[in-house]
């Protein structure tokens, strides 16, 4: 998710949660301790070197459990953020505290914002000896090559 595109969410609801990959919610009286834009300079394992962009939300739960964020407070900070610290429209990534932080994409259900697994991948198959994967076959498609195959007779 874009940040216009929460931006544009926010407009219309009336409260803000989130759920966490496991179907568990952050507890409805979390902070966003953190809006911020986050730039990572770095080289793959080939040799390229990339940069990569996102918008830094972090989401904390303390013991004051009257606190509730309402979506225009919400707005209100992300527009502080791009205003101070020329946030664009980038990807969000989410932090929030689990056993490690974690590290999350965002989603809307229409109800809800949704924390998303990130996952790590090779950014450059060709280059580090990745073997291609193999198809899949199964036995009971493959037609018998001699035609001689039976029962008994010593082909197997």
């Amino acid at each position: 998710m874009k940040l216009s595109q929460i931006k544009n969410v926010l407009s219309t609801l009336e409260t803000v949660t989130f759920q966490l990959p496991n179907g568990t919610f952050v507890p409805e009286h979390f902070h966003v301790t953190e809006v911020g834009l986050i730039t990572k300079n770095f080289i793959d394992c080939g040799g390229t070197v990339r940069k990569e962009t996102v918008v830094n939300f972090q989401l904390w739960d303390a013991n004051d459990y009257d606190h509730r964020l309402k979506p225009q407070k919400l707005a209100k900070i992300i527009a502080l953020s791009e205003k101070v610290l020329g946030i664009e429209d980038h990807e969000i990534e989410v932090e929030y505290q689990g056993e490690t932080i974690g590290k999350f994409d965002l989603d809307f259900n229409g109800e809800t914002f949704r924390l998303v697994n990130k996952k790590t991948a090779c950014l450059a198959e060709d280059q580090c000896g990745i073997p291609t994967q193999k198809p899949r076959v199964k036995l009971s498609d493959m037609q018998n090559q001699s035609g001689s195959c039976t029962p008994g007779g010593g082909c197997c």
